[in-house]
């Protein structure tokens, strides 16, 4: 094998030519002086087609690559720049790394498979780079694997729900495939806006092919995609709404706090600033025995139980509706809309105002409550993305804008998660 051959195979480089090899030993950093092939030359760095030459540019510039061993390696090459009929003057483009980058494809892809494997201090001690760059290389590789893949092939059931990815209310709004659990988009944002600009880059056509959409009962949501997506069926997620049962059955408890204890505070206040006892202390820490399904009570939460519905018939029939909305969505569609109506009946009478407010907002969602039951909708694969989302995030703490934390999360959950350099 030639000298030049071994040399493209150890730097990881096609159509190039290697002009000279210098290793600073002070250093210990290996300079490869390189070129493009006379086929490979004379591009736009943008669109990749043959330009006439335009001028020499900043002269010499280099891109690091991958490290061979323990030494630390660059390219370096003229960068000259082109006139390209669409794009003007533009740098000339290298079969070695992308436009605008400072770093090598095949190093790229390394880091962005590192990403989505390794922890922060993996990757940023392992490839001798910092964490922001990390987030650049991985908003770059998106973009080549986006234009690889139409993401939005195929959709026809998807799934809508908001994640906060940092403090001070940032929030990033997701859809996922129901489908294939992939996803297929991601903004920043949590309003008609945001969402707007999904079903903008899905397009009208494909618009029109969206059979269900699942999600919780935010009214944002709701009108985007009734003006949208005028033929899909509105699912609310069975999760949200048994958790508006929840919230209601929590602000009951708290009165009953309230009433045992005497005093207008919070459950935390009182605990600070003085003891509690009788009826409070048995109410105290009563919250898991309300709120767990009945199936998975322990022996004292089905004690504790017990002695509410003995003691506070108000709080546990709250209790008892939460219960009754939640077993709603375990029965047959042909059971489900007589029992749901049954339960808006009980709680439109139940005198308890936290479950009359309730009742109000299940009447204004009932058809899509009942469409989720009917056709078996949950956002349970999109909860399951948000949980990894929330991974990443944590991961990704760090990057200088959510574009990169988005980038990250569409590599990993978005079905064309990047391979290492030289493997299938």
């Amino acid at each position: 094998m030639q000298n030049a051959t071994l040399w493209r195979a150890l730097l990881g480089v096609e159509k190039t030519v290697v002009e000279g090899i210098d290793y600073d030993e002070d250093e210990q950093v290996l300079v490869a002086c390189v070129r493009p092939t006379r086929r490979a030359a004379s591009r736009c760095g943008r669109c990749q087609r043959s330009s006439p030459a335009y001028d020499r540019g900043e002269g010499r510039r280099r891109w690091r690559t991958l490290d061979l061993g323990t030494i630390e390696v660059w390219l370096e090459a003229e960068a000259p720049r082109v006139k390209c009929r669409e794009h003007g003057p533009t740098v000339r483009a290298v079969p070695w790394a992308r436009h605008g980058a400072g770093h090598t494809t095949v190093f790229d892809e390394q880091v962005a498979w590192l990403a989505t494997q390794c922890s922060k201090s993996a990757v940023t001690e392992l490839m001798r780079i910092a964490w922001r760059t990390v987030g650049a290389i991985i908003t770059r590789v998106w973009a080549d694997v986006e234009a690889l893949h139409d993401r939005f092939a195929g959709l026809r059931r998807i799934g809508i729900d908001e994640i906060s990815y940092k403090r001070g209310h940032k929030y990033l709004t997701v859809v996922v495939d129901h489908e294939t659990g992939r996803l297929v988009w991601a903004a920043p944002g949590k309003d008609r806006a945001t969402l707007a600009g999904f079903f903008d880059a899905l397009g009208e056509q494909r618009c029109a092919q969206i059979t269900h959409v699942s999600a919780d009962g935010a009214d944002w949501i709701a009108d985007v995609v009734a003006g949208r997506c005028q033929n899909a069926v509105r699912c609310a997620d069975p999760f949200h709404v048994v958790r508006w049962a929840t919230d209601a059955l929590d602000v009951v408890r708290r009165e009953a706090w309230n009433n045992a204890t005497g005093r207008r505070r919070t459950p935390a206040q009182v605990r600070r600033r003085a003891g509690v006892t009788g009826d409070a202390a048995a109410i105290k820490r009563s919250r898991y025995a309300l709120w767990k399904n009945p199936e998975n009570l322990n022996g004292p939460q089905q004690a504790k139980l017990a002695w509410i519905a003995k003691t506070d018939p108000k709080l546990y029939r709250a209790y008892l509706l939460k219960e009754g909305l939640r077993l709603v969505f375990q029965l047959d569609h042909d059971e489900a809309p007589h029992a749901l109506e049954a339960w808006i009946g009980w709680a439109r009478r139940c005198r308890i105002q936290a479950f009359v407010e309730l009742q109000k907002r299940i009447v204004k969602h009932k058809a899509s409550i009942l469409a989720a039951i009917q056709h078996g909708m949950s956002n349970g694969r999109i909860e399951s993305v948000n949980t990894k989302i929330r991974l990443i995030t944590r991961v990704a703490f760090g990057f200088r804008s959510p574009q990169a934390l988005i980038a990250l999360a569409m590599l990993n959950l978005g079905g064309h998660k990047p391979t290492l350099p030289g493997r299938a």
